[in-house]
């Protein structure tokens, strides 16, 4: 998801930054039981790793996201997803901090996915593509954070479909999370979610151009991944920041007693639809939302039977979101709170709606250099074997 900024700050940004890759080519073995190999991920890192390798944070990324998620490439202004977040002093220090982001597997911005040349047919997977589920997602990573010879994280952070994915590397592999920061997420999608996601890929198939997933050597299917960009942007806004940006105010000074776009709103949804469609992959679409709806650590799935978690949480929720409601960020604390875990819950005050874990800087900020302060210093004092 990406979404302009309503502010810049005054610190310094991360730079010139350049997306790398990595590939391995040993099987990937999926929860749904196929196989997928080789797998490339694209990844970016920001800050240096230390002699000790204990200051690497992963940042994990939304469900249009991508691996840049600070500074800019050579020869584009596009910042990345997250650059209030992270540089040098801000909440993700890169003076002090090594940061990871890569590309899930089955995105479309240099991660093996739909679009990928498939190597049995030398022609892009489509639908021959496997399903793939948040777990698989984290466990290519796990391959990511081996290749860079990281043996425990600091920090796994990130909000929404990334919160997802910071609560999996917990249940995977809590022996190599130090502490987590999930944002703006939840253990399972509630009936709802799933709906909205299902009107999303129905929006998107329903487009002829989609032709069944083989579109690729014809174009994408504009008009339903622009269908399909638009629904997901009413669900990551508030009734009351739609009312502050755009009310009933005309495009114009009178109605076009057509299907133009009269309102602003109309004129902001078709706008933001026409650009994600040069930028996002539409069967990519399909799979991740896919992913995120069959995502479900409930039930006491969280947390491994028979193994300790000493890794510390915040988890931040935000009153507005009415995607991710504060509730099932409260439901992530319970389950931590059953196991003993240490989790410290904070419950934001924005009008922002979902948009708030990208927007609401100031806040975040003191909370997250906290909270990190206080993990690294323990770290430091305790050392990798004493933690």
């Amino acid at each position: 998801m990406k979404i302009a900024k309503h502010e810049k700050t005054n610190i310094h940004s991360v730079g010139a930054v350049e997306t790398k890759t990595f590939t391995f080519a040993e099987q990937l073995y999926l929860a749904s039981g196929e196989k997928l190999g080789p797998v490339t991920l694209a990844y970016e890192t920001y800050g240096s790793l230390n002699k000790e390798k204990s200051n690497a944070i992963l940042i994990l990324h939304a469900l249009s996201g991508d691996a840049h998620a600070a500074g800019v490439h050579a020869g584009d202004n596009d910042t990345g997803w997250w650059e209030e977040l992270i540089g040098p002093g801000k909440a993700f220090d890169t003076h002090r901090y090594f940061i990871i982001c890569s590309n899930v597997v089955g995105g479309c911005k240099g991660s093996t996915g739909p679009s990928s040349l498939n190597p049995a047919t030398g022609k892009p997977y489509a639908l021959d593509f496997p399903f793939i589920t948040v777990a698989d997602m984290v466990e290519a990573q796990r391959h990511l954070i081996d290749h860079l010879g990281i043996d425990k994280l600091l920090c796994v952070a990130g909000g929404s479909m990334g919160g997802m994915q910071v609560l999996q590397w917990v249940s995977s592999y809590p022996e190599r999370v130090k502490s987590a920061i999930p944002i703006a997420t939840t253990l399972k999608h509630s009936p709802q979610q799933i709906a909205f996601n299902e009107v999303i890929r129905q929006s998107i198939m329903a487009d002829p151009a989609w032709r069944e997933g083989s579109y690729y050597e014809f174009g994408q299917p504009e008009k339903g991944l622009s269908v399909a960009r638009m629904i997901g942007h009413i669900t990551f806004m508030s009734e009351h920041s739609m009312e502050e940006k755009f009310s009933r105010r005309l495009k114009s000074d009178r109605f076009s007693f057509g299907f133009d776009a009269d309102f602003e709103v109309e004129g902001y949804l078709r706008y933001r639809g026409a650009n994600f469609v040069k930028r996002f992959d539409a069967n990519s679409y399909l799979y991740i939302t896919k992913a995120i709806d069959y995502f479900d650590l409930s039930g006491g799935k969280f947390l491994p039977h028979g193994k300790t978690v000493d890794t510390r949480f915040l988890i931040i929720s935000f009153k507005s979101d009415w995607l991710y409601p504060p509730h099932q960020s409260q439901e992530i604390v319970r389950a931590l709170k059953r196991k003993h875990v240490d989790a410290t819950y904070c419950e934001l005050t924005s009008t922002y709606g979902h948009d708030a874990f990208l927007i609401e800087v100031e806040e975040q900020t003191t909370l997250i250099k906290h909270f990190l302060d206080k993990t690294f210093n323990g770290y430091l004092v305790m050392g990798n074997d004493g933690i």
